[in-house]
């Protein structure tokens, strides 16, 4: 039998604390934040998960969930409440509640937070390949640096894409973050 993870409650939020099984409430979990990529929750703790990534995510109208890029892995994304933007392949996609997207491996995109208020996502990712240099990269698109959710030019490595903005710092839930 697989046993529980025992779960740790700290300062922001509770997060498990080892390998198994758990519940938490998403409200309950450890949320990161910046102002430039809204919101989220990961649900993960030590370590991460190894075979997919999974968290919801809160965008603001204009918010981008992440910098525009592709990887080796797939992605998947669910819209929960609220209106996004998609960016794929140089193109723009409007999204609604309920709209489902499938990024395959080296599929180009990001997910832009539109409308009137905040929008929150589940995103899937595969985690094979995060580790290895092939990881995939962060192309230019003019689309994408239109809508502020580009890097001003193409490159495979995470720190010097992201590198003009703070980090997403850990936060417990805020009232408001989800619908």
């Amino acid at each position: 039998m697989v046993p529980e993870a025992p779960m740790e409650d700290g300062p922001d939020g509770k997060k498990p604390a080892g390998e198994g099984w758990f519940v938490v409430n998403a409200r309950e979990g450890v949320w990161i934040h910046n102002e430039k990529f809204g919101a989220g929750v990961t649900f993960e703790g030590t370590p991460d998960f190894p075979h997919c990534g999974i968290n919801i995510q809160v965008m603001w109208p204009g918010q981008p969930n992440c910098y525009y890029h592709a990887e080796e892995g797939q992605e998947d994304f669910l819209i929960l409440s609220g209106e996004c933007l998609l960016l794929v392949e140089g193109e723009e996609r409007p999204l609604r509640q309920w709209d489902f997207v499938h990024c395959p491996p080296e599929v180009s995109h990001t997910i832009v937070g539109a409308g009137s208020g905040p929008a929150a996502i589940v995103a899937v990712g595969a985690r094979a390949h995060q580790t290895r240099e092939d990881w995939g990269a962060y192309p230019y698109s003019d689309v994408a640096v239109r809508h502020n959710a580009g890097a001003e030019r193409e490159t495979d490595d995470p720190k010097e894409a992201y590198a003009r903005f703070p980090a997403r710092e850990p936060s417990r839930y805020r009232d408001g973050w989800l619908p």
